[in-house]
């Protein structure tokens, strides 16, 4: 248990500040403070020493030198019990300090506020984290507080025990550590950017990162698994998403919903659009006139994928499309607005988690990061679209409306698990392939997906005059009215390859022979997508002619 004697106040922030200076006054604490802190509790009339009056050096070179000094360095790591340290305190005229209370200057808010290169550098802090590291070091002694929310968890436990005690002051040097690794990191990879905009092919020969804790998570991929949302400042993606209704997010819920709403982000924004997201993979992707459209398009490409899914849409929520969202079960909906009758329409669901968060993400880290065992993998985030370079290379070209399905395709085949294979008929998402072992496989299972759905379909629209269909039309419900029982698909061939004529397909990589494009046109598809570069190229191609 250590006393506070003598507390070392310099605070950029200064919320919380004359609070906790009164208090600490109020129990015979000396208070040290720097510049702009200083003046702030003098104002307050709270008695207080300059630090430059206690050091006995003035700031220098315009503020960029203030606590930078022995007295104040050596009162921070001073050990009073040890024989050596207290001949050097008294040598010295050392003044141990037992509580510091530093914050960092606002480099991250001076960068998100479009400063200058100039501006930033300015705000990068030197005599902050120093002290921060000397006190957090000498841990033993000294008790640091990093942020005005300290505040109120120190002065309990010294209101409650006369001082404060090892395990907290350890906790709160973890923070302060993390603080200035933070901070640091922040700088760094500012810096790395604005290297790159001259040397675009610069690669840092030191990577790091980190974030503040967002949340505790229930579990993590698996029950077994611990697992936190950290985000870094300032805040992008679904850190800045207002959580409206529901039970907190689980790990999966965040994988999926990053998913659905990276994809949504993507899509044309002159039409309505609605995505269905299970596993990380879209299982549901249409645009319509309307949001209620859009949404039943998505819904329609694979009902039974789509019960428990995530669901991201581009416009406002609206009461129509709520309530069609309502009727099946839903883990998550990521919206940029909800309207009044959205959310009356929806709070009934009390599980129902309802994000807002703008559909834009500037503020996006440029990197996306995965670990490996022993390190970590960085790569730049995927901003790519159609690309200019796009061209036919068979004879046919494609229609208008071809063209806008396999703009389409190309859109969602980007967000779907390699090997990807992506149907697209009409603006809606038909059939998708996703995360196969080779491509043929993911073609194959893209046609199978799409033509059960339209099977499925079939009864609906054609049963009076086929009784086998209106039969099978039977056996197909959603996941929710059967258990999760998969139709028999064994007699959808005739609807099912209805299903997919006329349909468009893209591939996130190339044929490396001609049997996946030629497996498609047997199903009816009538375009590809496709990036190229194989081998066999010319052989692919000559298969679309001949088809």
């Amino acid at each position: 248990m250590r006393r506070v004697r003598r507390a070392l106040l310099s605070v950029a922030d200064k919320s919380g500040l004359t609070a906790l200076a009164a208090a600490l006054h109020q129990q015979k604490v000396a208070l040290l403070a720097s510049g702009g802190t200083a003046a702030a509790l003098q104002s307050a009339k709270i008695p207080v020493t300059p630090i430059e009056d206690w050091t006995g050096a003035p700031p220098m070179l315009g503020g960029r030198v203030k606590t930078l000094h022995p007295k104040l360095h050596g009162s921070l790591l001073a050990r009073a019990e040890r024989k050596t340290d207290a001949e050097e305190i008294t040598r010295h005229a050392l003044q141990p300090i037992d509580l510091l209370v530093v914050n960092l200057y606002p480099f991250a808010a001076t960068l998100a506020a479009g400063g200058s290169f100039a501006e930033c550098v300015e705000q990068i802090d030197i005599g902050g984290p120093a002290m921060l590291r000397a006190a957090a070091k000498n841990m033993s002694h000294v008790c640091v507080l990093t942020e005005p929310q300290d505040y109120a968890l120190f002065l309990a436990a010294w209101r409650k025990q006369g001082g404060t005690d090892l395990a907290l002051r350890r906790r709160l040097a973890q923070k302060a550590f993390a603080h200035a690794s933070l901070y640091d990191s922040q700088i760094s990879q500012w810096l790395a950017r604005t290297i790159r905009q001259s040397e675009p092919d610069f690669t840092a020969p030191l990577w790091t990162a980190g974030g503040r804790l967002r949340q505790n998570l229930r579990y993590g991929e698996n029950p077994h698994q611990r697992a936190a949302f950290y985000a870094p400042e300032p805040l992008a993606g679904l850190a800045r998403a207002t959580q409206v209704q529901g039970k907190p997010l689980s790990y999966n819920n965040f994988l999926d919903a990053d998913a659905a709403q990276a994809l949504a982000r993507d899509l044309p924004t002159d039409r309505a659009a609605c995505v269905i997201v299970k596993h990380a993979n879209p299982c549901g992707v249409g645009l319509g006139q309307s949001l209620h459209d859009a949404f039943v398009r998505a819904r329609a490409c694979d009902p039974t994928s789509a019960f428990g899914g995530i669901i991201a849409c581009n416009r406002k929520l609206d009461a129509d499309t709520a309530r069609a969202i309502a009727a099946m079960f839903s883990e998550v909906i990521v919206a940029p607005e909800a309207d009044s009758g959205a959310r009356e329409a929806l709070a009934r669901k009390k599980n129902l988690r309802l994000l807002l968060m703008p559909l834009t993400d500037d503020g996006a880290p440029p990197a996306e990061l995965r670990s490996v065992a022993g390190g970590v993998l960085v790569q730049t985030r995927d901003e790519s679209g159609w690309p200019d370079s796009a061209r036919c290379v068979s004879q046919r070209a494609p229609s208008p409306q071809e063209t806008e399905d396999l703009r389409l395709a190309w859109c969602i085949v980007k967000h779907v698990k390699s090997n990807a294979i992506v149907l697209v008929k009409q603006r809606r998402l038909l059939g998708v392939g996703a995360g196969q072992m080779n491509r043929l496989e993911s073609v194959a299972l893209a046609i199978r997906k799409a033509q059960s759905a339209g099977a499925a379909r079939a009864p609906r629209q054609a049963a009076a005059q086929d009784p086998t269909l209106q039969k099978l039309g039977e056996t197909f419900k959603p996941a929710k009215d059967n258990g999760g029982k998969r139709a028999d698909m064994s007699q959808a061939a005739p609807a099912g390859r209805a299903a997919t004529a006329g349909a468009v397909m893209a591939s996130d990589a190339f044929f490396p022979f001609a049997d996946g494009l030629e497996r498609a046109a047997n199903a009816g598809i009538t375009a590809v997508v496709q990036p190229g570069g194989s081998l066999r190229d010319g052989e692919v191609i000559a298969a679309a002619d001949k088809a």
